[in-house]
């Protein structure tokens, strides 16, 4: 069974930096697409980025392009997002998925997911 565990999340001022960590356990972790998606309070769950298993290959949504990079280690089964440039409207609660077979935006496309890590931009 695949487990994944986000951290990196926290506190940051608008205009600053941070670098949220997806941790993969269990079956063939590297063997699948990673995204990372976000949930801001009274709104649906929304696309974030993603990259492929080999990690050649990155989707982003259009709010977040040229700010924040998605970058695998797969030897230490690790999906990252570095994120800059924060601004308020990038407070939410961060989720890994894994499991899709392809890049896709799609949150069904994803089997497994983490329990969240929250990003919080204060203006």
């Amino acid at each position: 069974q695949r487990q994944l565990v986000e951290s990196g999340g926290g506190l940051v001022q608008a205009g600053g930096s941070l670098r949220l960590s997806c941790a993969a356990s269990g079956r063939a972790s590297s063997s699948y697409a990673t995204a990372w998606f976000r949930q801001a309070p009274g709104k649906e769950r929304e696309f974030v980025a993603a990259i492929s298993r080999p990690g050649l290959s990155a989707d982003y949504t259009d709010s977040v392009k040229g700010r924040f990079t998605i970058s695998r280690d797969n030897a230490q089964n690790t999906v990252h997002l570095q994120m800059n440039s924060l601004t308020p409207e990038d407070t939410a609660v961060y989720y890994c998925a894994a499991g899709a077979s392809l890049v896709s935006r799609y949150s069904v496309e994803y089997d497994t997911w983490g329990q969240g890590t929250q990003v919080t931009v204060s203006s």
